[in-house]
């Protein structure tokens, strides 16, 4: 999972390098902002089986919004004894500047099987690192 927040961070860093590439008079809506993290909800909907709902301000893309379910999952994993997270699906939505993710995913004492899978330790520093928050 590491590569995965660490090439998240790459792209992002990326992304903002190439905003800076624009040309004059177009200047990206986002450019500039800083991310304003608005709140977790959980759900539990079953003994390895979580929802959540983030919402944040200043994302750049859907991306931005992931990272922040995934910090929130990794975190939560931990607090409930767990190590490992595996995504289910995420579902991403903008309204005017608030962006809106709603996250299923499995929770589990053992790296579950699949491709999107989470060390919620390993996630959590990085998500320190890169200062989303976790709760």
């Amino acid at each position: 999972m590491a590569p995965r927040l660490t090439l998240l961070a790459t792209l992002g860093t990326a992304t903002a390098a190439l905003g800076a590439c624009t040309p004059g008079g177009e200047v990206p809506e986002e450019r500039g902002r800083e991310a304003v993290y608005e709140g977790i909800s959980t759900i539990l909907l079953d003994d390895d089986l979580v929802s959540l709902n983030v919402a944040m301000r200043g994302a750049t893309d859907r991306s931005d919004v992931e990272a922040y379910g995934r910090c929130a999952v990794a975190q939560y994993a931990l607090d409930q004894g767990y190590g490992f997270a595996r995504q289910v699906r995420t579902i991403v939505r903008k309204e005017g500047q608030s962006w809106y993710g709603d996250a299923v995913y499995l929770i589990s004492k053992t790296l579950p099987e699949g491709l999107r899978t989470i060390d919620a330790e390993v996630a959590v520093t990085e998500c320190v690192e890169l200062g989303i928050p976790t709760v």
